[in-house]
């Protein structure tokens, strides 16, 4: 086996995430071959005897696991839940013993689709943006966004001083009151879509993540979970369909910053309301997720 950098190692024998794991042996709590190492070094998990804290780590041990979940509101992504929070979090209703991911952490407000594992190695490939792999989301937003909004929507708008990454933006259904909006993404800042459909004046009123990849919520029922087959680990690698769009909205020039600006306060000029988009239920290259028994 060909030398892998220690973080990438430690992660996939569970001992924490990559991140967790460049702190480790930036403690100097990590040796290979009985010497200290340095973060950047790399070792062959095959031929090296690698220890942390003077325990080895056996990765040829490690048994990868994938548990799907559909997380219903007001529970809490994180591991740990903080004081004084009496709401149930991931890890009280999936009582697995072990070190788990989270791939593609919700907030509270939003339901569905969540992944929880113990590759590190997949966790990454699967979260950071340069990947560019998607995740699939079903937004209902009051009033009824127009073709222009749903443009700057896909092109990007600025967040935390950078803008979004291109998305995919598709009207399922419309009432007077609400709009279905289908949204594909690649990147997952924090609370995004809440906080770009708010800027856009059309405030989320129900998000529910539907796909990971092209591995589906399926029939499986909220607050139900359960382990996946290879199969179904497969789907959740491939990338949904639009991607494709993605990459194209990717390599057009887009405005800077200040004529974003200026074309959103001509856009508050503008008299009438435009044209939506014609809703569309359209779902391509979309794998289901087999129908489980209920697991509490």
């Amino acid at each position: 086996m060909a030398e892998e950098r220690l973080q990438k190692i430690m992660a996939r024998a569970d001992i924490g995430s990559r991140r967790a794991c460049e702190a480790i042996i930036e403690q100097g709590r990590v040796k290979v071959n009985g010497k200290l190492v340095t973060l950047g070094d790399k070792a062959d998990p095959e031929k090296d005897t690698i220890t942390v804290d003077e325990q080895r780590i056996r990765v040829d041990m490690f048994t990868k696991r994938y548990i799907v979940f559909n997380k219903p509101k007001n529970v809490l992504s994180t591991n740990k839940k903080p004081e004084g929070d009496d709401r149930d979090a991931v890890r009280d209703l999936i009582p697995i013993e072990g070190h788990f991911f989270t791939i593609g952490r919700l907030d509270a407000e939003s339901e569905g689709l969540m992944v929880l594992t113990n590759d590190g190695d997949l966790t990454h490939k699967l979260s950071h943006p340069s990947f560019e792999h998607t995740k699939t989301y079903k937004v209902t937003v009051y009033g009824q966004p127009d073709t222009e909004t749903l443009e700057r929507w896909e092109a990007g708008l600025w967040l935390d001083g950078t803008r979004t990454a291109p998305c995919y933006v598709r009207v399922m259904e419309q009432n007077p009151q609400t709009t279905t909006l289908r949204v594909v993404m690649i990147e997952g800042r924090k609370r995004q879509i809440r906080r770009i459909a708010a800027m856009l004046g059309h405030p989320v009123r129900r998000l529910v993540r539907t796909h990971i990849g092209q591995l589906g919520l399926g029939t499986l029922k909220k607050g139900a979970y359960y382990e996946l087959e290879d199969e179904e680990v497969q789907a959740m690698k491939i990338p949904a369909e639009e991607v494709k769009y993605m990459r194209r909205k990717n390599r057009r020039p887009r405005p800077p910053r200040d004529n974003a600006q200026s074309a959103s306060q001509n856009r508050n000029s503008n008299k009438g309301p435009r044209t939506p988009r014609k809703p569309t239920n359209k779902s391509q290259g979309v794998r289901r997720a087999k129908k489980r028994p209920e697991r509490s």
